[in-house]
C-alpha cells in the first residue's frame, strides 16, 4: 500500500509547544519495521492553482509570501516559516497523490493530513490549508477533464477525529457533491461548530460501545442519503482515552474496530478509500503512535483485499 509522507519538513516550534510534531517521523520509522506491505514515498508540493480549489487567493498569498497577521497565526497555532510552508503544501501534496493511487489500487494514505479546520478564508487548530478538500476537488476536475459532459463524482468525508471537522463542512456547505460526516465530542474544540452534512456530537467520556453504535448509525445514514464514489477517512487518535486533548474514552480495541468497520464499509461498497491520520497528542505520544500503526495495519490489509479481486 502505497503512502505519502512529508516528514522532512519539521517545523522550528517554540519549547513546550503542544503540536506533537516529532511523532510523524516516529510513526514514519514504526511503519517501515512493522508493517511490510507499506511503500512509503515523499510527497510532492501542491500548486497555488490546486490550492485555489478550495482557498481564497488572499489568503494563498498571505501564507506563501509570510504575510500572515499575528491573529491569524496564532488561530492557526504556528508561528509562520517556510518550513511550515513547504510543510503546508506537501501535506495537501500527499493527500492528492494518495487520492489518485487510491483510484488505482483501492486504499492509499498521507502519513499526515486530516488539516480539517482550515476553511476557505483562514487556517485554525494547527491546520494551514485543507488537504482533504483540495484533493476532493482535484479528484472532480481530474475526472471532469477525462470525461467532459458528466457530473462531478461524489465524494464522502468520514471525519472521526474527536475535534469538528468545521473548515471542511464550511468549504462543502452549499456543495451537494460532497457528504461532510463528522463524529465528535460535542463540547471539545472548535467550540464554535459549523454544519456538516450529517453531525454527531458526542458526551464527554463515550467509550467504545457508545462509539461503535454511534458509528453504525452514522454510516447508515449516510448511506440512506448519498451514493458516494470516493472515500475521504480521516482517522484521529485523539478519540483515544489517553489523549490530551481528546475527552473521549476508546481504547486501543475500540479504535480498531472503529477502523475496521470504516474500512469494512468502504470495501462492501468497492469505494476508493484516501486515508489521513489526522489528530493525536497522547500524554504519551507512543500511545497515539500505536494507535495510527494499528489504523495503518487495517488499510494495509484492506489494500491487500483490493488487489486479490483484480483479474
Amino acid at each position: 500500500m502505497k503512502v505519502f509522507y512529508s516528514t522532512q519538513f519539521v517545523l522550528p516550534l517554540p519549547a513546550g509547544h503542544r503540536f506533537p510534531m516529532g511523532k510523524y517521523a516516529r510513526l514514519r520509522e514504526r511503519l517501515l519495521n512493522e508493517v511490510c506491505s507499506l511503500e512509503l514515498a515523499q510527497a510532492a508540493s501542491a500548486s497555488d492553482a490546486d490550492l485555489a480549489l478550495a482557498h481564497g487567493p488572499d489568503y494563498i498569498a498571505a501564507v506563501v509570501d509570510g504575510t500572515l497577521t499575528a491573529s491569524a497565526q496564532r488561530d492557526i497555532g504556528f508561528p509562520w516559516s517556510e518550513a511550515m510552508v513547504e510543510r503546508s503544501r506537501r501535506s495537501v501534496g500527499a493527500t492528492m497523490q494518495a487520492t489518485h493511487t487510491a483510484l488505482l489500487e483501492g486504499v492509499s494514505a498521507n502519513l499526515a493530513g486530516g488539516t480539517h479546520h482550515a476553511s476557505a478564508a483562514h487556517g485554525s487548530g494547527f491546520c494551514v490549508f485543507n488537504d482533504v478538500a483540495v484533493a476532493a476537488r482535484v479528484l472532480q476536475r481530474e475526472y471532469l477533464r477525462e470525461h467532459p459532459g458528466t457530473r462531478r463524482p461524489r465524494v464522502a468525508v468520514i471525519d472521526l477525529d474527536v475535534h469538528q471537522g468545521n473548515g471542511t463542512a464550511a468549504i462543502f456547505a452549499a456543495d451537494d457533491s460532497v457528504f461532510t460526516l463528522s463524529l465528535h465530542g460535542e463540547k471539545n474544540f472548535p467550540f464554535d461548530k459549523a454544519i456538516s452534512d450529517l453531525d454527531v456530537g458526542l458526551p464527554d467520556g463515550t467509550g467504545d460501545d457508545a462509539y461503535l453504535v454511534a458509528l453504525d448509525q452514522a454510516l447508515d445514514a449516510l448511506v440512506q442519503r448519498f451514493e458516494a464514489q470516493h472515500v475521504f477517512y480521516l482517522a484521529g487518535a485523539d478519540a483515544h482515552e489517553g489523549d490530551r486533548l481528546g475527552r473521549l474514552k476508546l481504547t486501543h480495541d475500540g479504535l480498531l474496530a472503529r477502523d475496521r468497520r470504516v474500512l469494512e464499509w468502504a470495501w462492501v461498497r468497492r469505494l476508493p478509500l484516501t486515508l489521513c491520520m489526522a489528530g493525536g497528542y497522547g500524554h504519551n505520544i507512543e500511545t497515539t503512535i500505536q494507535a495510527q500503526v494499528n489504523t495503518f495495519g487495517v488499510a494495509a490489509h484492506y489494500w491487500a483485499r483490493w488487489q486479490n479481486q483484480r483479474p
